[in-house]
């Protein structure tokens, strides 16, 4: 049975219980599943996930759709991109109940699908298999809405914000479907044409994007595999799963072209008085019939093309990645350089493929810096030197001389500060001293020169070092000398690579506990008796929301903005 997409608008309407949270394994290590069909190991599509992510993307799915739901797109995150018929085997669920979870799961972005040749026995003829692959992130994604909500309701207003919902609450959607929401909400006031005029900003600036379709890819032979490889080592050899997300991925002209430039395309226009008349409808500037034909093209041209539409999340990752950046700029030089980076940031070219390297010239960073609050005392000199001081490279080019910045760096600083600041809270200010040093230094040293360093005594020091190394913050080497009278040198270092793994693995942890107890509270709050007691309750839910979004901020950093 395959199952390519679907346009159910909303979730399944009973909401079973809570699952049980899977076992906690030992700390440090994390749970390596094989992806069956690809060959490779990893702990997610796409990037490293310790059990606790998983189990936290477990307690999402549950929350938001059910039991049923959350089981199958555990056993996809655990295993792999399976085929229906394995899917209904690991999970040992009804087939029917396997084709609705997977179709409510594809409607919200949380599962791929994509087709690849299968061979039945051996020398036997090859027929089309549809695996589906669960994509972590965007399941992850469902806890930041209120977060992308906010962005567009800031950039593009309420209305804007207001139709975005749609897509964050039922997923994929038609123009057609989204405009019957519109109208609903609205009483029936809603027009076509300004739904239309606020779904085609929503996409000319990126938030709202094309679906991808359902790719069909040719696996490699063995040959053309041993060729890959030695090809270039520095190359890195992608996965079937990544092969199948660039293949279903359509091209940017496609990705965000709104409806009335399908119409254009199509022909819908075919004169320059036509044209002019479509511009000043969407305008609002026409009389009643003009509108009501231009209700009529419109209609024709959404039931030609029938397309589906989704919120983008990677534009909005951008947006809080920026958010992060600035807010790092500020802390660090204060509010000038967080005016001037935003500019630069803002002013680069919205379809760079590199969100980790952004370019911009002087003029549009100046013209970006006057338009923010506080930017009109920034003189050009002032700027150069905000610039200068947040490490920006001059690069020449026949454009005349641009400015860039790698976001990666500043993402850099942002992650170590919060490593430091897990540390400091966890284990004191001294442990908090000798992390940081070894942060700065980047290179194995010796117990004696960070007892210098440091100014702690020699046996809390180590005490200190014994502790972090024993719950994976630090790095340790044992060399044996048999010089100066002893035998062996303990040297430290804390490698930045396993550390914040450990650290996203512990926060991931943190975000599971804060969301158990936001369940708890409202299931409290729902059988309380006393109206006092159900607001007190309230508030501490409110609280505790509060401290999963600004714990995902931190989560971001190390799982989102490293990318």
């Amino acid at each position: 049975m395959e199952i390519t997409g679907s346009r159910i608008p909303g979730s399944p309407t009973e909401r079973p219980k809570r699952r049980p949270r899977p076992k906690k394994p030992r700390d440090g290590v994390f749970k390596q599943v094989r992806f069956p069909h690809s060959g490779v190991f990893a702990f997610s599509c796409f990037s490293m996930v310790g059990q606790e992510g998983i189990s936290f993307a477990v307690l999402l799915m549950t929350a938001h759709f059910g039991d049923i739901v959350a089981k199958v797109c555990e056993c996809l995150i655990c295993r792999g991109s399976l085929t229906f018929h394995e899917i209904a085997r690991f999970t040992e669920l009804p087939h029917g109940q396997v084709k609705n979870s997977l179709l409510v799961l594809i409607q919200h972005n949380c599962v791929q699908a994509f087709s690849v040749p299968k061979t039945v026995g051996i020398g036997g003829p090859s027929r089309v298999s549809t695996l589906y692959m669960a994509i972590f992130d965007n399941i992850i994604h469902r806890m930041r809405f209120s977060k992308f909500h906010h962005i567009v309701k800031k950039d593009l207003g309420d209305q804007c914000a207001q139709l975005l919902e749609g897509f964050l609450q039922h997923g994929r959607l038609t123009f057609q479907l989204l405009y019957g929401r519109a109208s609903e909400l609205s009483g029936g006031k809603a027009k076509q044409v300004d739904v239309l005029s606020m779904f085609n900003k929503l996409v000319h600036a990126q938030y709202v994007e094309r679906c991808p379709g359902v790719p069909f890819l040719e696996l490699k032979s063995d040959d053309e595999v041993s060729s890959a490889r030695k090809r270039s080592k520095s190359e890195e050899t992608k996965t079937i799963e990544e092969e199948a997300m660039i293949a279903a991925a359509p091209s940017d002209a496609d990705r965000f072209s709104g409806i009335i430039d399908l119409m254009t395309d199509s022909g819908a226009v075919t004169n320059d008085k036509e044209e002019e008349s479509i511009l000043e409808v969407a305008a609002g500037n026409k009389r009643k019939h003009e509108v009501l034909e231009m209700d009529e093209e419109i209609q024709k041209t959404i039931n030609t093309n029938e397309i589906l539409w989704r919120a983008n999340y990677e534009k909005f990752v951008y947006c809080l990645k920026k958010k992060a950046c600035v807010a790092n700029a500020r802390s660090r030089f204060g509010d000038g350089a967080a005016i001037v980076l935003e500019a630069l940031m803002e002013s680069c070219d919205p379809n760079i493929k590199n969100l980790n390297f952004v370019t911009s010239s002087m003029n549009s960073i100046l013209e970006g810096v006057r338009g923010k609050p506080g930017g009109v005392s920034l003189t050009l000199e002032h700027v150069r030197a905000i610039l200068e001081q947040l490490g920006c490279q001059l690069c020449t080019e026949e454009t005349g001389v641009l400015y860039s910045i790698v976001l990666k760096d500043i993402i850099e600083s942002c992650k170590n500060d919060e490593a430091e600041s897990l540390i400091l809270k966890k284990y004191g200010k001294e442990a908090y001293r000798i992390f940081r040093f070894l942060t700065k230094t980047g290179r194995f040293v010796h117990t004696d020169q960070i007892i210098e360093t440091t100014f702690l005594e020699k046996k809390e020091a180590q005490k200190i070092l014994w502790k972090l190394w024993m719950d994976n913050y630090l790095h340790m080497e044992k060399l044996n000398l048999h010089t100066g009278g002893r035998s062996e040198v303990f040297l430290w270092k804390v490698h930045k690579e396993l550390v914040w793994q450990h650290v996203l693995d512990y926060m991931f942890h943190a975000a599971l506990n804060i969301s158990q107890k936001i369940s708890e509270k409202e299931e409290a709050r729902q059988v309380s008796v006393g109206n006092a007691e159900a607001e007190k309750l309230r508030k501490v839910r409110y609280i505790l929301e509060a401290s999963l979004l600004r714990m995902d901020d931190a989560i971001m950093l190390f799982h989102d903005f490293s990318t």
